[in-house]
């Protein structure tokens, strides 16, 4: 990792878990109010929609960040030497760059929509321009990482690539 991938990995990894202890906290009050207090409190459903959606899309950028995603790499099977596997990975991070651009795109332009529009939740009237651009943030960030990848790919000595598919 390098140093802006290292100070990125510890901000996430901050933020996650500011968020999944937020999560926790407002299930363990909804939970002693319901059932132990007999009153629950309306609008904590709906509240934890929105660390919810930043705890997936955050998560799925740390999971390209630690690179732990999950990738079909059956091709590896069939290659033969290193100089095929380093074609494959350099095929497979431009192939999974294409598809961040893609996504990106259409989550800047649902980003746009929402600010634009205004929707607010139901019972509480939270912006969901909250939630919503969590989906933008967390596919620039794969994008991202996604870059920093296919440029390890391409600047990775063919000595590193291993065979027996922890290359």
């Amino acid at each position: 990792m390098n140093g802006i991938e290292r100070i990125a990995y510890k901000t996430q990894g901050v933020l996650l878990f500011i968020i999944l202890s937020s999560i926790a906290t407002l299930v363990f009050i909804q939970v002693i109010l319901r059932y132990v207090l007999h009153h629950p409190l309306m609008g904590i459903e709906e509240l934890l929609l929105f660390p919810t959606i930043w705890l997936y899309f955050l998560g799925s950028a740390n999971a390209s960040v630690e690179r732990t995603q999950i990738k079909a790499q059956v091709i590896d099977i069939f290659l033969k030497t290193p100089l095929m596997l380093k074609f494959s990975r350099i095929v497979m991070g431009i192939i999974s760059l294409g598809i961040d651009c893609w996504l990106i795109y259409w989550a800047f332009q649902y980003f746009q929509y929402s600010i634009r529009v205004h929707k607010l939740s139901a019972t509480l009237y939270i912006p969901l321009v909250f939630a919503e651009s969590a989906m933008f943030i967390g596919f620039l960030l794969m994008g991202i990482y996604a870059l920093f990848e296919t440029i390890d790919y391409i600047t990775k000595p063919l000595s590193k690539f291993n065979l027996d598919g922890k290359g």
